[in-house]
């Protein structure tokens, strides 16, 4: 793993230039765009970018149905403020996510066609139309979809995807972005990755920390940003914490507790979609339960053994002897 190298410049202006030499060296460039706090500075800087080259980029959103109210209108208010140079795919398949609030449905499908009428929401009017994509296969992995949109976005052609992670966020990140990948990147840049001999993953803000994302937006007020971090502080959250995606995943279920509070419409119609998000949201900060922390109490009167025996007859028939 590389070691951290300190910059004369600030990460604003690493980024700027990391961006103008993509667009230098690749003849199409998309962006995967989450409506999330770093997706939507980098998308900001990408497509000023564009405006400057007067090139067009792909905007790819991966829409998965469970989502804020705050997230769309933030992400529909940025394809506005930019049409003028983005290539829209707003994609609202069947994909296969993660339950992780359920031992009974450990899997689930977003925009499932056979549970439309439970729908967290309705498609949006911007949605794209599936039948472009030929790689498409309902309820395929998110991980699929992502490598296969860039091969089938590149054309044949030199391509880059700009995603907007950041390494301090986890060490697997870091790791993955920064560590010697003998001849996996496109030049010598260490922010970018190989997929292929024409595909590159670029991140050009994987060095940011989370207080430059807000000093960002606090020094830029006319850009947009999803204001569903506004209420996210004041829900007491630290800012550190502050994360979207789909909600039922491993991760991602720490933060269930959130939308009845901040969008109760929302929690209402999620606890419908899916198996257990109610418990879920109810134990899974707790210690000693199945959904919550990894640090499990032994309650008085049990062993270990039986307490072990007595957790194992709550899970489906299958689960147990697993």
């Amino acid at each position: 793993m590389s070691k951290k190298k300190e910059l004369k410049i600030s990460v604003l202006e690493a980024s700027k230039d990391r961006i103008s030499r993509t667009f230098d060296d690749f003849d199409r460039i998309y962006i995967s765009f989450s409506g999330g706090k770093d997706s939507s500075v980098m998308t900001h800087l990408v497509l000023e970018e564009a405006r400057k080259r007067n090139r067009v980029v792909g905007l790819l959103i991966i829409d998965l149905e469970a989502q804020y109210g705050a997230t769309i209108s933030h992400i529909t208010e940025m394809i506005e403020t930019y049409k003028d140079v983005i290539d829209l795919h707003w994609f609202c398949g069947e994909l296969l996510l993660r339950n992780a609030v359920s031992d009974f449905e450990p899997k689930w499908v977003c925009w499932d066609e056979s549970k439309k009428e439970i729908w967290v929401r309705q498609k949006p009017k911007l949605a794209s139309d599936l039948s472009q994509y030929d790689f498409y296969v309902p309820k395929m992995e998110f991980e699929e979809l992502m490598v296969l949109f860039g091969e089938w976005y590149s054309r044949g052609k030199m391509c880059a995807g700009f995603i907007g992670i950041r390494s301090d966020e986890s060490l697997h990140r870091y790791r993955a972005i920064t560590s010697n990948k003998n001849g996996m990147m496109h030049k010598d840049y260490k922010w970018t990755t190989k997929l292929n001999k024409t595909l590159f993953n670029v991140y050009p803000i994987y060095d940011w920390r989370t207080e430059d994302i807000w000093i960002f937006h606090l020094k830029h007020p006319n850009l947009s940003y999803n204001k569903i971090y506004d209420m996210m502080t004041r829900a007491g959250v630290k800012f550190s914490d502050q994360r979207l995606c789909q909600p039922y995943g491993d991760d991602q279920k720490k933060g269930l507790w959130l939308y009845h509070i901040l969008e109760p419409d929302t929690w209402y119609k999620l606890i419908k979609r899916v198996s257990g998000v109610n418990s879920g949201a109810l134990y899974v900060s707790e210690r000693g339960s199945m959904t919550g922390s990894h640090y499990i109490d032994k309650p008085d009167g049990h062993t270990w053994e039986s307490y072990t025996n007595f957790l194992l007859k709550s899970l489906p028939k299958k689960t147990q002897n697993n």
